[in-house]
């Protein structure tokens, strides 16, 4: 179960990994991802078939960005979910928030353990669409 103070954290930082990130506009990916972008997130897509999303460079997995990543938002399938994390951890992101439908107990276990705050089986454009609206 996500906190509500891990929510709220997590919306406060301002880099965002967007893992599963897709170039097609219509893929919730890909609209939480211009929507973080529309409302001041500095979002790095994550997808290994692609060399640029929504004008931002994309790189083939976290393990691949240069610079310090806050938050990784997981948009890839369940069975993904826990390799992602072991990334996450070790790029020393501060958070993993886990989309609708990515909702694996070892992949939040994994990323609790390794200090990461996490949110798991929700949308964090709705819940900042429901703090501050667009």
């Amino acid at each position: 179960m996500s906190s509500s103070q891990d929510i709220e954290d997590l919306l406060k930082m301002y880099v965002i990994a967007v893992v599963g990130c897709s170039p097609k506009p219509e893929r919730p990916s890909n609209q939480v991802a211009s929507y973080l972008i529309d409302v001041g997130y500095r979002v790095i897509p994550v997808n290994p078939a692609c060399g640029e999303i929504l004008g931002e460079k994309c790189y083939p997995s976290l393990l691949d960005i240069p610079e310090p990543v806050d938050v990784v938002d997981v948009f890839r399938k369940r069975e993904h979910a826990q390799e992602v994390v072991r990334q996450a951890v070790r790029i020393k992101a501060k958070g993993v928030w886990l989309q609708d439908g990515v909702d694996t107990p070892e992949a939040v276990e994994l990323a609790r353990a390794g200090g990461l705050k996490v949110v798991a089986n929700d949308c964090i454009m709705r819940q900042h669409l429901s703090r501050f609206g667009r």
